[in-house]
């Protein structure tokens, strides 16, 4: 089982590394497809030095192999001008813009609703078997995460924007005009998040006999004594 669970990885790793580097070529902004790729090249390296300790499921694995594919599509164009209407048409005879009656290039949002989509259930697959969550908070703490790292990305987003400025900036913005733009990719994200899990407690809801046993435990008070100043005063009197 092992040696076929790493096969799987390897296998997926390879053709991430073939459609990466295919995207690499003469992507349509250079230093901007340099800054999306900094955290992909940390992400990604973390994992490689980590799967030994701790290797994901292949459910898992698969789901962040899609995001980082369609991350390096976004990162190839610049989110704000991948060209999908151009492939609908081509396919289709017709632009999913026109067909939806959009205006603006919708790519973005749906990487950012990917992110919590297709991610929560890795974020999960952590609180389980590191932080040995149940329950409740096995479905609530992905979530939160999947919630507040986009947040934290869109401060990123902000940060490099001021610093970099120009064209540059903006390019890596890519609000394409829109002021709530953060507000509505984080908005994305969180829904994603919330799909992913909502399918997972069906899932578990449907096979796990002791579901609302486990539920029902993890909401409980393990400890009755208040902390805070408490503890502190606790700790002062034991030393």
């Amino acid at each position: 089982m092992y040696a076929s669970h790493r096969k799987y990885l390897l296998i997926l790793a390879v053709l991430f590394a073939v459609i990466w580097a295919a995207l690499a070529i003469s992507p349509l902004y250079r230093e901007d497809w340099i800054l999306e790729n900094l955290l992909v090249v940390v992400f990604v390296a973390g994992m490689a030095a980590t799967w030994r300790w701790f290797p994901f499921s292949r459910v898992s694995y698969t789901l962040i192999f899609l995001f980082l594919c369609l991350h390096a599509v976004g990162a190839h164009y610049t989110y704000a001008q991948v060209p999908y209407n151009e492939w609908t048409q081509a396919l289709f005879g017709r632009s999913l813009n026109e067909a939806m009656g959009w205006e603006r290039n919708h790519f973005d949002r749906l990487v950012h609703f990917c992110y919590g989509l297709l991610l929560a259930y890795p974020i999960r697959e952590v609180f389980l078997r590191v932080a040995n969550v149940r329950g409740f908070w096995g479905y609530f703490l992905p979530l939160d995460v999947a919630m507040s790292t986009s947040m934290a990305y869109e401060l990123i987003e902000w940060g490099a924007a001021l610093l970099l400025g120009g064209d540059l900036g903006m390019a890596y913005l890519g609000t394409q005009g829109d002021i709530w733009d953060a507000h509505k990719d984080m908005a994305l994200a969180s829904l994603g998040a919330m799909i992913a899990m909502g399918v997972v407690v069906t899932v578990n809801l449907s096979l796990q006999r002791d579901f609302a046993r486990e539920w029902a435990e993890s909401l409980k008070v393990k400890q009755t004594e208040p902390l805070g100043e408490s503890a502190i005063a606790r700790m002062f009197r034991r030393r």
